[in-house]
């Protein structure tokens, strides 16, 4: 990847944040992450304190590529370079048993850990100058929305975080695909846009939901990804007789519409193409929440396959739209 001397100046103050143990706002092709050296304890603990996270909740730890994967985890299975290899770099994050130097506050306390080789140019650039794995969440308060740009993680943070590296717009949108390759039986713990169907093409069947052994891992719990305005999600013909009675109430209502936004409502539309829609939801949400509304209505999405990782975003948003205190739930 070619850099600007602007760019290539703050890559450099990128690199020597880390490397003194502060936090920056770094670019993947899913979501913004909250950075930070993952094998130094005082630095991980620091996104903990930003993000407001409960302290047995894992961390993925971002790395260049497959070759690394030694250094953070034991008994490798083949399946695991067999998906490196199919889809490193990109939005897969996979569980492994972890080697006893990873420290306990990346990993929430459990042998396991996460990690995926993101494909953006600029971490990629980052963590080849770095040398090292970064431990990387989602750079947002706690079961917030996610951000999608960098000006999202500085509306966020703020001066709290003075290096925020510019990627653009994440391309994919949503969180990564989790998968668990610590037991015999792989299982599909959180989905995102690579689906188990495209997985159960390269490594053969696996499980598709956690079980009682599973590890936990980061996006998993009931309330996550949520606006601090109430939320609801309806049909079409049913989210257009909401809203007009809510106004008939006095209720300030936006709504989040498939394709077109009805005449007389105010909100935004998305893109029927669950791509498209991956890419531009957190955004618009963030968009809509801004807007202090008493109510956000969002139009049903398709409850095909295709679409299973965002409705399981809009599913987690709705349990945590409206709490004021995520942490505690």
């Amino acid at each position: 990847m070619k850099l600007n001397s602007a760019d290539a100046e703050l890559l450099s103050q990128a690199v020597h944040a880390l490397q003194h143990g502060d936090v920056i706002g770094l670019p993947t092709e899913t979501v913004y992450g909250l950075a930070a050296d993952a094998m130094n304890v005082a630095a991980v603990r620091k996104i903990f304190a930003l993000k407001g996270r409960p302290v047995d909740h894992p961390l993925i730890v971002h790395i260049a590529d497959s070759s690394q994967l030694s250094r953070w985890a034991i008994d490798i299975p083949e399946e695991a370079y067999v998906l490196a290899q199919h889809f490193w770099p990109g939005p897969l994050t996979m569980i492994l048993r972890k080697q006893a130097m990873v420290p306990d506050e990346v990993t929430g306390g459990q042998d396991t850990v996460g990690v995926r080789c993101p494909a953006h140019p600029l971490a990629l650039v980052l963590l080849q100058q770095f040398n090292g794995g970064v431990a990387a969440p989602s750079a947002n308060r706690f079961g917030r929305i996610s951000p999608t740009s960098a000006q999202h993680v500085r509306d966020e943070f703020g001066d709290a975080v003075p290096v925020v590296l510019d990627g653009g717009e994440c391309e994919v949108g949503i969180e990564s695909t989790i998968i668990d390759l610590s037991s015999k039986q792989p299982r599909l713990l959180r989905p995102g846009m690579i689906s188990q169907d495209d997985i159960e093409a390269v490594i053969g069947p696996i499980g598709s939901n956690a079980d009682r052994q599973s590890p936990r891992v980061s996006g998993s719990l009931a309330a996550h990804y949520a606006p601090r305005t109430p939320m609801q999600m309806l049909p079409r013909h049913e989210l257009m007789l909401e809203y007009l009675r809510r106004k008939q109430e006095g209720m300030r209502c936006e709504v989040l519409c498939l394709d077109e936004l009805p005449d007389g409502l105010n909100g935004l539309s998305l893109s029927n193409d669950h791509h498209a829609y991956a890419h531009g939801l957190y955004a618009a949400m963030r968009e809509l929440d801004a807007r202090h509304a008493d109510l956000l209505l969002i139009e049903q999405i398709p409850q095909t396959s295709d679409w299973l990782a965002v409705n399981d975003r809009l599913g987690r948003a709705l349990v945590g739209a409206g709490v004021e205190d995520l942490e505690s739930t």
